[in-house]
């Protein structure tokens, strides 16, 4: 069967605010990703999968995800210490003509004269529907599944089922970023004319009882999705950020999702950088705005989550921080200086074996009254 596109864009489009503000989420987390890879000597193989790649740049000459991805590598400041892992890249694009384009971009990158590619990396396009891309890939493991970080992100809801995400991604080290065509899945939840799709989506048909419409009718869908993606893939981890088109509706979201607590961190890290708002969402309208003051980092809320948590305890500045990472919108970096200094000052907190006050280095112990 002759691949086919699923959606009415050209070979090359131009390039949303949306897809910026994705790319510079993936870079970043993969920045981390790839030194934590690089520098474990348990480590001798890691891949990443982009299973919907597109033609590898956008009609103004921007970068797509493959190039980002590559860069991200070689452009590592540490790269060079990595020469004991093969780093794996498998860029996947279903329809032919940007195939076509993706494999040319590629080429360019990996034959440029200026910047050889080094033996530890391997670069494999491909020319597949994503499903039969996996089942060809799951079918092809002799040796064990290796780290994986897999960027899987189709036009709407089609190709992506929760099983096949499952079984992809089953092995420990295994992560996901994937896009949730939130539009799509508002619309037809209960339409009952794609039924067979959203259960192979959720793996479920619980969608089938989403209020009818409005806030609880999102926060339904969401939540389920989330919700499915721990269940049904086993995810310790999942973080959503939100995508709100000019109209200023939520369009898509962007779920991350880890059984690793400190990629967990790494990627709310990630996030935050772009919404500094906390509140894990990028809207299109507001993309060219100049901003002239950056919100203020507000860990009021967390100063209360804590202090009710751990009321008549005495914890270790581990415990606290683990508990931040995991069930918290925030990041571990926001703990120490921004969180803990300013409640010991105002004597919500205090510690029996601190060495100086305002600092808590690994073994501190707090006391919550």
């Amino acid at each position: 069967m002759t691949p086919r596109r699923g959606d009415n864009l050209d070979t090359v489009w131009d390039r949303p605010a949306h897809t910026k503000a994705k790319h510079d989420i993936l870079v970043k987390y993969l920045q981390a990703w790839f030194a934590i890879m690089g520098g474990s000597s348990w480590v001798s193989k890691a891949g990443v999968l982009d299973g919907f790649a597109g033609p590898g740049v956008y009609s103004e000459g921007e970068p797509g995800s493959p190039v980002l991805v590559l860069n991200a590598l070689l452009d590592h400041a540490h790269f060079g210490r990595w020469d004991g892992t093969e780093f794996i890249f498998l860029f996947n694009e279903q329809d032919p003509e940007r195939y076509a384009s993706l494999d040319a971009v590629i080429a360019d990158l990996a034959n440029d004269p200026s910047r050889p590619l080094p033996k530890n990396i391997k670069i494999h396009p491909a020319n597949r529907n994503f499903s039969e891309l996996g089942e060809e890939l799951l079918n092809g493991v002799t040796n064990g599944l290796i780290p994986l970080f897999a960027f899987v992100d189709p036009f709407g809801y089609k190709d992506c089922s929760m099983d096949l995400i499952r079984r992809l991604l089953q092995y420990d080290k295994g992560e996901l970023f994937i896009y949730f065509d939130f539009n799509s899945v508002n619309r037809f939840a209960t339409a009952g004319n794609v039924d067979d799709r959203f259960e192979e989506l959720f793996g479920c048909d619980d969608f089938k009882n989403a209020p009818a419409s409005g806030e609880e009718r999102r926060i339904f869908l969401h939540d389920l999705y989330e919700s499915q993606l721990r269940k049904v893939c086993s995810f310790a981890h999942v973080r959503s950020f939100a995508m709100v088109n000019e109209k200023g509706r939520i369009g898509n979201y962007l779920f991350f999702c880890t059984r690793d607590l400190q990629a967990f961190d790494r990627m709310k890290a990630a996030m935050w950088s772009l919404d500094r708002s906390g509140e894990y969402r990028f809207e299109d309208r507001l993309a060219d705005q100049e901003v002239l003051f950056d919100p203020e980092l507000d860990t009021r809320p967390l100063q209360d989550e804590l202090a009710l948590h751990f009321a008549g305890r005495t914890v270790s500045i581990d415990e606290v921080v683990n508990y931040v990472i995991a069930d918290t919108p925030y990041y571990s970096g926001q703990v120490r200086r921004s969180t803990l200094k300013p409640m010991q000052a105002d004597g919500r907190i205090s510690s029996p074996n601190q060495v100086r006050r305002g600092t808590y280095p690994a073994g501190t112990l707090i006391t919550f009254p």
